[in-house]
Parts: structure tokens; C-alpha cells; sequence
């Protein structure tokens, strides 16, 4: 990733940190998912409403770091109006990719905004903080409700 690129999505996680989308705890929801990292103490708790099989709305309350609010808030807005199907793939394929090497291209036009997660690769100890929200709509969407955890 260039210096500009960088310099650009460190903007992006910035702004998203510090005016996190979809904060807020909805009037109305279908499902609900609590996330904690007992390691640095990200605590969020997600709401889906869904329309069908289409994730109409997602939003997220709690508390974190500055990478897991701005993770939990580009999640939450790449993620409304999509099928749930799509939203499941996606989320695995990004899990995956925050697997990969550092110095692995990450395809900017397929992950838009969401590129400046995949810079966490570059600090291992952060993929947790990063991966937080995506592990527990991943689990929310597959069905399973109990809190989850990134131990």
C-alpha cells in the first residue's frame, strides 16, 4: 500500500471512530448479538432488522478501541441492504483476508472503505480489535446468539 493510500484510510478509520455509523440502539430489531474482546475490552452489542432475507439495518452500541468502533461501523454500513446469503460471504472472505500477509495486495476496488481494516495485517496483536464485529454478525447472521468472544 503507498504512503498516500495509507495516509488515506488512516483518515477513514479515524472518521469512522470518531463518528461511528449506525451507533445507537434501534426501536426495533429482529436480533440482537453481544461481542467482547476480554483482552483490551471491546464490548459491542449488535442489532439486525431484517426485511426478508435482506439485512435492512444494522446497528451497534458499546465501547472500543478506536480500530474495532471504526471496524464496527464501516461493517454495519457496508453490510445494510444486503442479502444475508452476500453478507456471509463477504464477512468470510474478509476474515480471510485479515489472515493473509501484510504484504498482500488488497483489491481496493472490491473492498472499498473497508481496505483501511486490512492495515491492521500490518500489527497482529490488533486483528482481534479489527475482527470483533465481523466474528459477531458473522455469528448472528449463522444463527447463533450467545455472546461472542475473540479469545
Amino acid at each position: 500500500m503507498s504512503s498516500a493510500s495509507r495516509a488515506l484510510y488512516e483518515k477513514v478509520l479515524l472518521d469512522h471512530a470518531k463518528n461511528p455509523r449506525n451507533y445507537g440502539e434501534p426501536e426495533a430489531y429482529d436480533r440482537k448479538i453481544e461481542g467482547y474482546n476480554p483482552l483490551c475490552g471491546d464490548h459491542f452489542v449488535f442489532y439486525l432488522k431484517y426485511d426478508g432475507d435482506t439485512i435492512r439495518r444494522i446497528n451497534f452500541t458499546g465501547q472500543g478501541c478506536a480500530i474495532s468502533k471504526a471496524s464496527a461501523s464501516l461493517l454495519t454500513a457496508f453490510l445494510e441492504n444486503q442479502p444475508k446469503d452476500k453478507a456471509i460471504l463477504v464477512i468470510n472472505k474478509f476474515l480471510e483476508l485479515l489472515k493473509t500477509s501484510p504484504n498482500s495486495p488488497v483489491n481496493e476496488d472490491e473492498w472499498g472503505k473497508l481496505t483501511a481494516i486490512a492495515g491492521v495485517r500490518e500489527f497482529p496483536i490488533r486483528i482481534k480489535c479489527a475482527s470483533l464485529a465481523w466474528h459477531s454478525v458473522l455469528n448472528i447472521l449463522t444463527g447463533t446468539e450467545k455472546t461472542t468472544t475473540t479469545e
